[in-house]
């Protein structure tokens, strides 16, 4: 993905805070975002960015440090808990014992709402047994099945505000860039918007 300028990029990132309201934190996902292009985002003034991988995570903290707030999204293998240890303020995506008892920042459980095999996330049915012993965990986080419609989403993303809500967390993260807007509506606190802001592409 080549990216947008950085005044196409400030103007979408202003768009999206507007349509979200300024209770919702906007993690701008860079998965696609190389080292070199993470310069423009600095230029339109992003202030937090969401990483899938604990080396592009290590890369991009090391060319760019205090230059945005950083958080981890992607599936967290319990050896790369270091690496988030040392750079974020939160995660995202924790999906396993291992993983959550190695991290000392605060944390966010990945929930599979969809049972889909090929998704990291645990069973709702886990997740109170995986909050009560892991106190860093101050909220849920999921990922609706790919849909072309964002109103197929509403029905997992209402489930994951209703089961936190169940257990006294305030915390939400779900909706991107295809379904943000449908998040916000249900809760979300974060959202993770990647190509709507990125992508030279999509215009408007």
């Amino acid at each position: 993905m080549s990216i947008a300028t950085a005044a196409e990029i400030a103007e979408r990132y202003a768009r999206v805070q507007e349509e979200v309201g300024p209770a919702v934190t906007i993690v701008a996902a860079t998965k696609y975002v190389s080292v070199e292009e993470m310069a423009a985002l600095v230029e339109a003034e992003i202030a937090v960015v969401g990483e899938n991988r604990a080396q592009d995570l290590e890369r991009k903290h090391a060319a760019y440090g205090d230059a945005f707030r950083w958080h981890f999204i992607g599936h967290l293998q319990s050896n790369k808990a270091k690496v988030v240890n040392r750079t974020c303020e939160l995660v995202h995506s924790v999906a396993s014992e291992s993983a959550a008892s190695r991290l000392t920042v605060p944390a966010l459980l990945e929930v599979n709402l969809s049972a889909e095999p090929t998704k990291s996330g645990v069973a709702p049915e886990e997740v109170a047994r995986f909050v009560e012993r892991f106190p860093r965990i101050r909220g849920l986080m999921t990922m609706p099945p790919l849909a072309p419609d964002p109103e197929l989403s509403r029905p997992y993303f209402r489930r994951l505000r209703a089961l936190a809500q169940e257990l006294g967390l305030v915390e939400l993260s779900m909706g991107s860039s295809q379904d943000y807007l449908v998040a916000a509506e249900e809760g979300a606190t974060y959202v993770r918007p990647g190509e709507v802001l990125f992508s030279a592409d999509r215009r408007g």
